[in-house]
């Protein structure tokens, strides 16, 4: 029994290193511990993420979902560097999350916001819909930096997909306003931001409420430089918050 149980193991870990896929993609994830994953793309691209489920996880019951995009250092080294920052970092020191959170890791040569990064995480997301039980109307999507950018992108072109957008010290384009002037967001910049001027984030904010939008947030972090992550993914309130909001239909 024990020799036919070890090569199963065998030839699962075989399996996953023949096709490129990790072993957690073989073996399927524990609830309350994040894995690194694989996903491979419409275009053959082989796209790594991190993955935590909730402990107390049902695949007969919804939960809520966190979509998170780092910011361009955690692009240059392997993939447990995407725990360096935010929700993923909370998973990686043990907390217990009450959601689904998706942490894939961008290319060095890439970025989030460029066309063929978005599609790869619609056709992530999409995947982890069909393969899990999510709750689609509370996926929450947000990222720092280079994810800031690749979160406002991604809002404008797939609002129907999200129940709340938090955008941190990242830019987008005002001419996307409209698009996004019903979804819920909550932006944060650090005034003393060097690296992503403080306006991008101002003039994303007021251009949503000028085409109407009343669902908008902004939290301006006094004396704070580019890493407003620490404290913006710090504060109570903004998980509560995320927990709050709902799709509209």
């Amino acid at each position: 029994m024990y020799r036919a149980a070890a090569s199963i193991t065998f030839i699962a870990l075989l399996t996953s290193t023949l096709t490129g896929l990790r072993a957690e993609d073989v073996i399927k994830p524990v609830p309350g511990k994040q894995v690194e994953a694989s996903f491979e793309a419409s275009d053959g691209a082989s796209v790594g993420y991190l993955l935590y489920l909730p402990k107390d996880y049902d695949p007969a019951k919804k939960s809520q979902m966190i979509f998170f995009l780092h910011g361009r250092g955690e692009s240059y080294g392997p993939l447990s560097l995407v725990a360096k920052w935010g929700p993923p970092r909370f998973a990686a020191r043990g907390d217990e999350l009450p959601y689904v959170l998706v942490s894939p890791q961008c290319p060095r040569d890439d970025s989030w916001s460029k066309p063929t990064q978005q599609k790869r995480l619609v056709e992530l997301l999409d995947y982890i819909v069909k393969t899990y039980s999510i709750d689609e109307q509370h996926i929450c999507l947000t990222g720092l930096s280079m994810g800031g950018y690749g979160s406002w992108r991604l809002a404008a072109d797939q609002p129907q997909r999200f129940s709340a957008v938090v955008p941190v010290c990242g830019g987008g384009d005002p001419a996307d306003a409209e698009k996004l002037k019903d979804l819920p967001i909550w932006a944060f910049h650090g005034d003393q931001d060097r690296a992503v001027p403080f306006e991008r984030s101002v003039e994303m904010v007021e251009a949503i409420k000028k085409a109407g939008g009343t669902k908008v947030r902004f939290t301006s972090l006094e004396h704070i430089g580019h890493n407003c992550w620490s404290a913006t993914y710090a504060t109570p309130e903004l998980f509560d918050w995320i927990g709050k909001q709902i799709r509209a239909h």
